[in-house]
Formats: C-alpha cells, structure tokens, sequence
C-alpha cells in the first residue's frame, strides 16, 4: 500500500504540504512576537528591535492555553476564544477568554502571565487601605488541549460508528472506505499484540481498552502534525494526557490481577530467606515495579512526542535566528531547515504509529502478565512426590 501510495506522489505532497504550513504558521506566530517588541516609543525613550526568542516561541506553542491562536494577519490575532469556567468560593463564574488579552482584568480575574502563578488565572482583591490578595480559583476552563481532546473523541467516534454500522448492515461483504482503513489495525493488535500477550482465551475482555489507546494515540499524535486547526496542538505530548492513560492501563492490570499474581508480588517464591529478614526487601521491589512500569508509559509518550515538535520546531527556527544576523544567511540557512525539517515530518508519521503501538503492547504485556497462572509450585509438588 505504501509503494502504492509513494508511486502516485501522494503520501510526498501531503507531508511536504504538512511541513511547509507548519512553517508558515510558526512564521507568523513569530512575526506577531516581533510586532510586540517594535511598539513605538513613549516620554522620549527610544524603542528597540527585541531580538528572535526561539525558546519563547517553541514553548508557546507546546504548552496549553485558553485560547486557539490560529495566525497573525498584519499584527492582528485571529484566534478561536475558549470558555473560561472557574469556581470561586463555591461561585460558578462563566465568560470568555477574550475578555483576558493583553493582560487585561475582568470582573477581578485575569491571566497570570508571569511570577509563581504564571499561566494560571488569578483573581485579585482590594480594599480601602488594604493591600492586594490574590486568590487561585478553581479553573475547570475549555482550553486548547481540552477543545483538542474533544475535538480527536469526536472524530474516532465518528469514524468506529461508521465502520460498525457498516459492518452490522453488511455482514458478508468485503471492507470498503473506511472500514478498509481500520480493519488492518485491529486485526494487527488483535493478532500480533492481545493474543500473543494475554492469551486466545482472555484477550477480548481487555481488545476494548486496547484498540481505544492504540487509535486515540495514533489519531492524535497524526493530528498534532497538522499545524492547521482543527491539527497541531501537543496533546499525547502533554503530561495530563499521558498520565491519565498510564492510569487507566495500572488500574486495569491492578484490579485485573489474579491470587498468584499479588502472591508472587508479596511472597515471591525462590527468593533467599535473608532477603526477606527483618526487611522484606522483594516485595518492596515489586511494588515499585508496580509504580514505576505506569510512570515509565507515561514519560515514554510525553517525551517522544514533546520532543518531535521541539525539534520541528528548532529547526523552522534557525531560519530566524540566522536572518536576524544577515537576511542573506537566512535565505542560505532556509534550504538546510527545509530538508531537514522534511526529514523530520517522515520521521514523525513513524513515530506517531510507533508510540501507539508500544503503549498498548506494554499495556497488554502487563495485562498478560496480571491474569497469567503460575504452575512452577505444582510442578515441583508433583516432582517431589514422584
């Protein structure tokens, strides 16, 4: 299908498309922060051209926000204001997030755009002859990840609804749109991932959770290649995302495992008695094992992902970095961030596959290994008594 898709040129223009808008985007984003630094001067000081800030640049558009900034036109925003949702003191307080630009305040509340509270919406009180306080409220608002988490909900549901219904009123009939597309994948993690790992008896109790990670995944890890909206928000490289999910596959292995399992993580057989007195230092062992496998799915994702747009995004911005010396160097340095940048999208599209694919394997090798009975003590009972 690949070469297929290679010969026609397709798969080429849609990744080169995808770098290049990526570029622009970022271009504008960037020339709306230079816009800032050239304000005009006030009471006689002279302004000054406020150099490229690429770490600024990089780091704004990874992290949340409660907006979605879509491009600067002219130094005009054009951005999709979110709901911001607090409750204050057991007050419901609803309105949007327009009314925060520029570090403005409404109705008390503003964003919090540096200091220990950075990023976070504040609300500030003061009274005749007091100083000013500063609460944190409870902030529930839709931001960016979340519009974005609802936004990629939306279109696998829309997608498997589709397919599924396909399938019930088509029984018999060959795969066709997008049934064609997702069948592959779910005979793949059913074939090469649940049945090897948990076993042809008990895998389909858990091929729910693991086609659901597998394809919110790799659905969002895709999306977040597109740096147009409804694409190019971090979500699989936020570490609320990530965590939530190593969560869910703990709980699952957690509350899934059997007698032998938490026996062999308690009491665990072959193990020298000295280890065991006065500290029993094995069982102290597994547990953490227990923490740490979540903890490691979690931070394999975040870092991955998170790191694929950092070095996007680094290398759109040595095309800045290097015009703020020279516009000549530039125009030379362009080409080099071109390719390079090219040969990170590819790099990227494996990436989105290979991340998902991971977290739901180790998520079933774990799985596996809850629900897995352990005949070593029969056999040597039996041993013993031949």
């Amino acid at each position: 299908m690949i070469r297929a898709l290679l010969k026609k040129h397709k798969l080429l223009f849609a990744c080169l498309g995808v770098f290049l808008a990526w570029g622009i985007t970022a271009q504008a984003s960037d020339s709306d922060s230079l816009a800032h630094s050239k304000t005009a001067v006030e009471h006689g000081h002279r302004a000054e051209k406020e150099e490229f800030n690429a770490g600024k640049m990089i780091i704004k558009h990874i992290i949340d926000a409660h907006e979605w900034h879509i491009f600067t036109w002219k130094g005009h925003h054009v951005s999709i204001p979110l709901p911001v949702i607090l409750i204050d003191k057991g007050n419901l307080v609803v309105f949007s997030s327009s009314h925060l630009h520029h570090g403005e305040s409404y109705k008390g509340y503003k964003l919090e755009i540096e200091g220990p509270h950075k990023g976070k919406i504040i609300k500030v009180t003061s009274g005749e002859g007091l100083s000013e306080s500063v609460t944190v409220p409870l902030d529930f608002s839709i931001t960016k990840t979340v519009l974005s988490l609802f936004i990629g909900s939306l279109l696998l549901m829309l997608i498997f609804l589709s397919a599924a219904k396909r399938y019930k009123t088509n029984p018999n009939m060959a795969p066709r749109g997008i049934q064609s597309i997702v069948e592959p994948f779910i005979l793949f993690i059913r074939d090469n991932l649940a049945i090897p790992a948990i076993g042809k008896k008990k895998y389909f109790k858990y091929m729910p959770y693991l086609l659901t990670v597998f394809f919110f995944i790799f659905l969002n890890n895709l999306l977040g290649l597109v740096p147009i909206f409804p694409g190019g928000v971090n979500l699989t490289g936020n570490l609320a995302i990530t965590m939530v999910l190593a969560l869910f596959t703990f709980l699952i292995t957690a509350f899934s495992g059997n007698r032998s399992y938490w026996t062999h993580i308690i009491n665990t057989p072959g193990v020298p008695w000295w280890l065991k007195i006065p500290v029993p230092l094995m069982p102290v062992v597994e547990i953490l094992g227990l923490i740490t496998k979540p903890f490691v799915l979690m931070v394999r994702l975040f870092a991955n992902i998170a790191a694929g747009h950092i070095i996007l995004l680094g290398f759109m911005s040595l095309i800045f970095i290097f015009g703020s010396i020279s516009p000549w160097l530039g125009v030379a340095v362009s080409p080099v961030s071109v390719i390079f940048g090219v040969f990170m999208t590819f790099l990227e599209l494996l990436v989105a596959f290979i991340q998902a694919y991971v977290f739901t394997l180790l998520s079933a090798i774990y799985f596996g290994m809850a629900i897995e009975e352990h005949h070593h003590e029969h056999a040597s009972e039996s041993d013993n008594h031949h």
